[in-house]
């Protein structure tokens, strides 16, 4: 979504992504400070140049390191596409969680599911570089039984577990997992249709996503 370069939101930590989408992960602070800034740039880049176009060299530019030292953490842009996906899940989490404790429990999991939804659709008008990744849908990178949505609803059957007085078995998994995937259609369609996200369009995906959960979930 051409528009968004440069702006990041305020107050949310530059997580590390997980250690098995780097050939190494940081130790230092420094170390780990030259990371966020090659994902930054890497960020960045898929907004101006989109995904075909870039190229390493290109990100070690901007980010303004050697190219060694992107080297040092990807094998490639697949690679730097893929941690860039898995951090923006850890910031989406971060989100989420700092949401809910502001909502207190009050409205069970329908707040926490109007939660999750403006948190995701703050990453869409917000975040570099997340309308080609997201968490990994449009990139197809990560191993297949990884897939980017399977990721997110077991994320989020885990931090919402806790709403529905229940344990995140298999069964809360698929729930989460249909409703993750209706929602990513949907938003994807409203931001198609209009820059900063259809209201219209959205406002039906909150509706359908209420009717499923609450049939599933009540």
């Amino acid at each position: 979504m051409a528009g968004f370069t440069g702006r990041r939101r305020k107050g949310i930590m530059n997580p590390v992504p997980q250690a098995t989408s780097l050939r190494r992960a940081p130790v230092q602070r420094r170390s780990a400070e030259r990371l966020t800034r090659i994902l930054d740039a890497c960020a960045d880049l898929l907004d101006e140049v989109g995904y075909d176009d870039l190229s390493t060299r290109a990100v070690a530019l901007r980010a303004g390191v050697p190219i060694g030292s992107v080297y040092r953490f990807f094998g490639n842009k697949r690679q730097m596409a893929d941690a860039l996906a898995q951090r923006n899940l850890e910031r989406f989490t971060v989100g989420v969680t700092e949401r809910l404790k502001e909502s207190g429990e009050e409205g069970g999991w329908r707040t926490a599911m109007d939660v999750v939804l403006d948190e995701y659709l703050a990453m869409k008008r917000t975040a570099p570089g997340f309308s080609l990744v997201d968490f990994g849908n449009q990139i197809p990178v990560g191993a297949r039984h990884a897939e980017p949505n399977h990721r997110v609803a077991d994320r989020l059957a885990d931090l919402l577990s806790g709403y529905l007085s229940r344990e995140p078995d298999d069964d809360l998994r698929r729930t989460f997992l249909i409703a993750v995937e209706t929602a990513d259609t949907l938003v994807h369609l409203a931001f198609r249709m209009a820059p900063e996200g259809d209201e219209r369009i959205i406002q039906e995906a909150r509706e359908m996503l209420r009717a499923y959960l609450a049939r599933v979930l009540d």
